[in-house]
């Protein structure tokens, strides 16, 4: 199976083939764990996910290293345990910073399973990595790459002009009118930046030859793809928002410190809420933990998220939120009991093409249109749907079938298996889909006709709707 994915890097649709296909390798930017991740974070959690279950399955899964790290050092972070000790909170500022970070790595996980994502093969922690961090910036300053410069260590833009800005397709010129570059004085040039900050008593700090301090933002992924995942790697991900200035910053630091870095670079677009976007402001802003207490299913969000294309911009809304419900309704209802089989190549194929999600789910409805359950099944946990951890929500118990609504459901479904005897296919399928009018959904196995209600129809019970 071929492979082809959008390389930023190039804008071009390519063939992907790995540098090993026994050690295929991605690195995926993770959240900054301040807070409960909202809804635009779950989005490159989603598309990775797919990307992730796709590799696995072409090339095995043992032969696939999945890294997405924590970053775990950040003034936000820093704010939130400052103020549990002003609160009198027990245990160093550190002791409180780890605390924090701990708590919203939890939910950051519970938040993710939810949405049936795959746990990565690495989840590193920023803070683990310091000494891969200075390293790194030892071999930059050497090199003349970097410079110090009150306490601080800085990246020299101007040392790397040939390849700064290739990824984003911008002059630095254009990068320094569009972006909000911090004017410092120990700064040699305004879009240097930051590897390595002083930090004061109050604040977490590490040993280092520039005196304590701690890393900047955009070191760490340099120095966790390294250690991690070597000097060359396959895939480097993440939304679009960070293609300037991590990504540029990130490629400029490892490709001066003379590592390879990655080949193919892939940015999801960014995420709307019924057409605007996502603000407090607006008061459309609300996280992954505010839809699932509303009731909202992790796997209704995941199907809306995979109904548009990873490289177009999503807009979530209530309608897409209620056509996904009703579609997994009754792609469960179809699969209930039902082994899957061999996952459809069509489907394969689809995702194959530049994760193309949409032609996948055009695929899932025909399989469901066919009640081909095994089909349908297979093709829907290949995506990360219709899984056995994701399932408990879709048939409470208020969906239980009466007695009387028991026997007139069997009365039609025996009524459709005399027609199918008497070779009537016209009158068979037409009872099928007026059942399924009805809220029973119904599949043909081995071991007979199995049937579950739909609770989301609002025709049930109309049992003259077959007359």
């Amino acid at each position: 199976m071929t492979i082809r994915l959008t390389n930023t890097a190039t804008r071009t649709k390519e063939e992907f083939v790995p540098l090993d296909p026994e050690n295929v390798r991605m690195y995926v930017c993770g959240p900054t764990v301040y807070d409960r991740a909202h809804l635009g974070n779950a989005r490159p959690v989603i598309v990775f996910d797919v990307l992730f279950r796709l590799l696995r399955h072409v090339y095995g899964a043992e032969h696939v290293t999945y890294v997405r790290n924590f970053t775990d050092v950040d003034d936000r972070i820093n704010e939130t345990a400052q103020k549990r000790r002003a609160a009198g909170a027990d245990g160093t500022l550190e002791a409180l910073i780890r605390e924090r970070s701990d708590e919203t790595i939890g939910w950051y996980h519970a938040d993710m399973d939810a949405l049936g994502a795959l746990r990565p093969t690495a989840e590193p922690r920023a803070t683990g990595y310091i000494a891969q961090m200075i390293a790194m910036i030892k071999d930059l300053i050497k090199e003349k790459h970097a410079y110090v410069e009150q306490g601080h260590v800085l990246f020299a833009v101007d040392t790397w002009k040939e390849g700064y800005g290739k990824l984003s397709g911008r002059s630095v010129d254009d990068m320094i009118a569009g972006a909000r570059v911090e004017v410092a004085p120990y700064k040699r040039n305004p879009m240097d930046f930051v590897m390595w900050k002083p930090s004061s008593d109050d604040l977490p700090g590490w040993d280092s030859p520039w005196g304590r301090g701690r890393p900047g933002w955009h070191i760490e992924c340099s120095a966790m793809a390294y250690d991690l995942l070597g000097d060359d790697f396959d895939i480097h991900g993440g939304g679009n928002d960070l293609m300037f200035p991590h990504h540029e910053n990130e490629i400029a630091q490892s490709k001066c410190a003379g590592h390879g870095f990655a080949r193919y670079w892939l940015h999801n677009e960014m995420l709307q809420v019924e057409g605007k976007k996502m603000s407090k402001s607006l008061g459309n802003f609300f996280t992954v933990r505010d839809l699932l207490e509303q009731g909202v299913p992790g796997e209704v969000i995941r199907f809306v998220f995979l109904s548009t294309h990873y490289r177009k911009p999503m807009d979530w809304t209530e309608k897409k939120r209620e056509e996904a419900e009703a579609t997994l309704r009754k792609w469960r209802a179809l699969t209930d009991g039902v082994a899957p089989g061999a996952v459809p190549a069509e489907v394969v194929e689809a995702l194959s093409d530049d994760l193309n999600t949409a032609g996948a789910i055009a695929s899932l409805h025909k399989f469901a249109g066919e009640v081909d359950a095994p089909a349908l099944a297979a093709g829907a946990q290949m995506m990360g749907l219709l899984t056995e951890n994701m399932s408990e929500w879709w048939l409470s118990e208020a969906d239980t079938p009466t007695d009387g609504f028991v026997k007139k459901a069997e009365f039609w479904i025996n009524e459709r298996a005399d027609a199918k005897n008497r070779k009537d296919f016209a009158r068979a399928d037409e009872i099928r889909d007026k059942l399924a009018d009805i809220g029973v959904m119904i599949s043909d196995t081995p071991e007979g006709t199995k049937w579950v209600l739909n609770a989301t129809s609002d025709k049930i019970g109309e049992w003259e709707h077959l007359e």
